[in-house]
């Protein structure tokens, strides 16, 4: 179980993206999370999050403090 703000925590969804190769894309995330055996809620995180290419994890981290 995710814990944090919205019932998410940033320190969790980095935990499943683990190997991450930068840049990425949304659906890349996703794969990985899935790769790193990430919980239902880990996944709707990053699902929710805006579409677009990220370059670093702090970008990642900002894109999931943009889920409400």
């Amino acid at each position: 179980m995710v814990i944090g703000v919205g019932g998410h925590s940033p320190s969790n969804i980095a935990q499943h993206l683990k190997h991450i190769h930068f840049p990425c894309k949304r659906d890349d995330l996703i794969r990985q999370a899935e790769k790193n055996q990430a919980e239902g809620d880990v996944l709707d995180v990053l699902r929710q999050m805006p579409d677009q290419q990220y370059h670093t994890m702090a970008e990642v981290m900002k894109g999931v403090g943009q889920v409400e």
